[in-house]
C-alpha cells in the first residue's frame, strides 16, 4: 500500500530534477519577462484542457505578476464540456480567433502551457505570436511531445524561444512508478516552473531598481489598497481584470 511519504518523496524528486534540468532555461525565461516589465508591455499566457490550471495560476493571483493577459476560450475548459474541450484544442484556426481581440507584439511575451505540445491550438498560438515578433516561452514536456501523435505542422518545442521542460513522462501519470496510471504531475510542475521564473524576475528586477508589478492578496490588511493602482493601470489593457 502506498504511503503519503512515497508520494511526497516522488514529487519532491521530480521538482528537484526539474529545477536542475531547467536552470539555464528558467534564467532565459526570466530575461524575457524582465524585458516585458522594462518595456511596460504584457505577458500573455495560454493553455487548453488541464493546462488552463497553469494559466489561472499566472493571472490575478496573490504574489503573481499584474502585467498578465490570459488567453482563453470557454470551449477549451473541460468544465464546459470535457470531450468537447479535447476536440476544441485539436481544431485548427481557433488560435487566430482567440488572438483576434488582442495579440502579443514585439515587446510582449507569450507563455504557452501544454504537456503534449502537439495539438493545433497551442502550436498555432506560438506560430501566430512569432509572426508578430513576440518571444515564446513554451512550458511542456519534451518526452511527451516526442511521444504524442503529430496533429500540427510543428510542436511547442520547435516553436519555443525558450523551452521549460516539466520532465513529465508520456501519459502524465506518475504512480505506480513501474506502470504509471494515476497521480498526474503536470499541474504541480507547471506551477513550480512558473514560480521559479517569478522568483528570478523579482530578485533580479528589484536588484536593478525595477518596480516589479505584483498582486497582493485581497485577504490581507492593505491588499485592496495595494492592488488599486495595478487595476487602474492594467484594467484598460486586460479586459478580464474588469
Amino acid at each position: 500500500m502506498v504511503s503519503a511519504t512515497d508520494i511526497s518523496g516522488s514529487v519532491a524528486k521530480q521538482l528537484a530534477d526539474v529545477e536542475r534540468a531547467n536552470a539555464e532555461a528558467v534564467r532565459a525565461a526570466a530575461d524575457l519577462v524582465l524585458g516585458v516589465i522594462r518595456a511596460d508591455a504584457l505577458v500573455y499566457t495560454a493553455g487548453a484542457g488541464h493546462s488552463l490550471a497553469a494559466v489561472a495560476e499566472t493571472f490575478y493571483r496573490a504574489g503573481g505578476l499584474a502585467c498578465v493577459y490570459p488567453l482563453y476560450h470557454p470551449e477549451l475548459l473541460p468544465l464546459h464540456g470535457a470531450v468537447h474541450s479535447t476536440r476544441t484544442e485539436r481544431r485548427s484556426g481557433l488560435a487566430a480567433e482567440v488572438l483576434a481581440e488582442r495579440a502579443p507584439g514585439p515587446e510582449d511575451v507569450l507563455v504557452v502551457f501544454s504537456t503534449s505540445g502537439s495539438n493545433p491550438y497551442p502550436v498555432e498560438l506560438c506560430i501566430e505570436a512569432r509572426k508578430r515578433g513576440a518571444a515564446v516561452i513554451a512550458v511542456t514536456s519534451r518526452a511527451c511531445v516526442a511521444a504524442a501523435p503529430k496533429r500540427s505542422s510543428s510542436t511547442l518545442v520547435e516553436q519555443g524561444t525558450v523551452v521549460l521542460d516539466s520532465l513529465v513522462v508520456p501519459g502524465d501519470a506518475s504512480y505506480p512508478p513501474d506502470s504509471p496510471r494515476t497521480a498526474p504531475l503536470s499541474t504541480v510542475v507547471n506551477a513550480f516552473l512558473w514560480d521559479l521564473v517569478l522568483a528570478q524576475v523579482y530578485d533580479r528586477g528589484t536588484a536593478e531598481g525595477l518596480d516589479v508589478p505584483l498582486w497582493r492578496s485581497s485577504n490581507v490588511e492593505g491588499g485592496d489598497e495595494a492592488n488599486a493602482a495595478l487595476l487602474e493601470k492594467y484594467g484598460p489593457l486586460v479586459p478580464q481584470l474588469r
